[in-house]
């Protein structure tokens, strides 16, 4: 490959992937069938990008702009090597709207780019020296209570726009259920924003659209841009988003790594980088933080293309789309109802994809300092605990946050040096490493040992 990553080899006869093979990501299959997979991979991000500047109040054809930009940017850093779309990161959405009562757009954009640099930082020393220590500093129980809180934290936001029109609300939330049980592939996996279609639908035939703004748009022209303001008082608000991006973008090189059969360890510092870089640079236009999207690893697994050409082809359409401010104004009149009744299950699902990390990581609530780190972190972000000192306002996804940090490390520390750490961290075979052979062979005999009859 090249070192932009764009020197890609054609697939067999680049019609067709045979069954046990993949497309790697230094192949292409032909123009055609690489541009119509990109354009799926636009579909894929559509709707979850297009949420965050919608509840946030940013504008939508900005925020397009640039992921398309951030995607190609993705690229040419990793140079060609892993396949992801850089879509908006729902981690932001509390950071931005809280940031916005205090310091407006501007500050709130100032808060992205702050956070776009800190990640970039990190990859920088990933690079440099593996990620080993983002292991040890953030394991999964604090990983996962991070993640959990930022969801669930914007429980009362989801309420709001509910609220606002119940009816129009629960119609997208049960189109959301169902379309996620009812069909597979591709259409299941786009299940928020099917539903976000048919509430749309809905809420057109109540009377609740406006397109007065839509109607005065014109059909060609540039996305509107706005420059960042930088506040000390924002900086608590994006810290913990900076964490869970450097998991975000960690597990998503892993993923791409096992469903490859590549090594991609070598570049988890460069997607950092990237995906840094790529945050940075929509903060300083107007753009949602940015962050490698999960929708799109479910069409590489349904088409098996891992190809970079089809991201390629996905970033410039995206670019393309974001320069119709008509077409930017029609994202933007999607009314609270809908927002609603998607943010509900959007909200929840970031929720649930911390206990999602504790469940695979086999994390043992046994153990009081994972019981503890949790359940004291979880409870200051979901209420929203809050902390001013001076100009400087810490609200409950910081504070939550750096108490899974606090707790976990000092907890240990203590338990370590005082000899009470009794019961292993995880679960499972790992959780049997410390204990003594007697032990561990009792185990195994018990597990061997068919149950009793009744």
């Amino acid at each position: 490959m090249s070192m932009l990553g764009t020197k890609w080899k054609l697939h067999g006869n680049g019609k067709a992937v045979r069954p046990g093979e993949v497309v790697a990501p230094g192949e292409r299959l032909t123009w055609p069938i690489t541009i119509g997979v990109g354009m799926q991979h636009v579909v894929a991000m559509f709707g979850a990008t297009f949420l965050v500047p919608i509840i946030t109040g940013m504008p939508p054809a900005t925020t397009l702009f640039f992921s398309g930009i951030g995607t190609l940017l993705f690229l040419v850093i990793t140079q060609g090597r892993v396949p992801s779309y850089l879509g908006s990161s729902f981690a932001f959405i509390a950071p931005i709207m809280a940031s916005q009562q205090q310091f407006g757009v501007p500050g709130a954009l100032g808060g992205v780019v702050m956070a776009g640099a800190g990640l970039a930082l990190i990859g920088a020393i990933v690079q440099k020296f593996g990620a080993g220590w983002i292991n040890r500093l953030m394991p999964p129980i604090v990983t996962g209570a991070i993640v959990a809180l930022i969801g669930l934290n914007l429980a009362p936001a989801a309420k709001n726009n509910f609220d606002a029109a119940p009816v129009t609300a629960l119609i997208t939330l049960v189109t959301i259920i169902l379309v996620s049980v009812l069909f597979r592939g591709i259409i299941g996996r786009l299940s928020i924003l099917v539903g976000v279609l048919v509430g749309y639908l809905a809420a057109m035939v109540r009377g609740e659209v406006n397109y007065a703004k839509m109607d005065a748009a014109a059909w060609v022209g540039l996305p509107h841009f706005q420059t960042p303001e930088f506040h000390l008082g924002v900086v608590g608000l994006f810290v913990p988003v900076v964490l869970v991006l450097v998991a975000e973008n960690i597990g998503h090189v892993k993923s791409v790594s096992a469903m490859t059969g590549q090594n991609l360890d070598g570049v988890s510092g460069r997607a950092l980088v990237a995906d840094g870089a790529a945050t940075v640079l929509a903060g300083f236009g107007g753009g949602s933080g940015t962050t490698t999207y999960a929708e799109n690893i479910g069409v590489m697994a349904a088409t098996k293309v891992y190809s970079t050409a089809a991201y390629w082809v996905a970033g410039i359409f995206a670019i393309l789309l974001s320069f119709s401010p008509k077409f930017g104004e029609l994202i933007a009149t999607v009314p609270p109802g809908v927002l609603g009744g998607a943010a509900t299950m959007l909200y929840g699902m970031i929720g649930i994809l911390g206990v999602k990390i504790w469940v695979q990581n086999k994390v043992n609530f046994s153990n009081p300092v994972n019981l503890t780190t949790a359940a004291v972190a979880l409870i200051i972000g979901i209420a929203d605990y809050t902390w001013t000192v001076g100009d400087l306002k810490f609200t409950g996804i910081a504070l939550g946050s750096a108490a899974a940090l606090a707790i976990y490390h000092g907890m240990k520390a203590i338990a370590r040096a005082r000899g009470t750490a009794a019961e292993p961290e995880t679960e499972g075979p790992a959780a049997h490493q410390g204990l003594p052979p007697a032990a561990k062979a009792a185990i195994k005999s018990a597990a061997k040992r068919p149950p009793k009859k009744r």
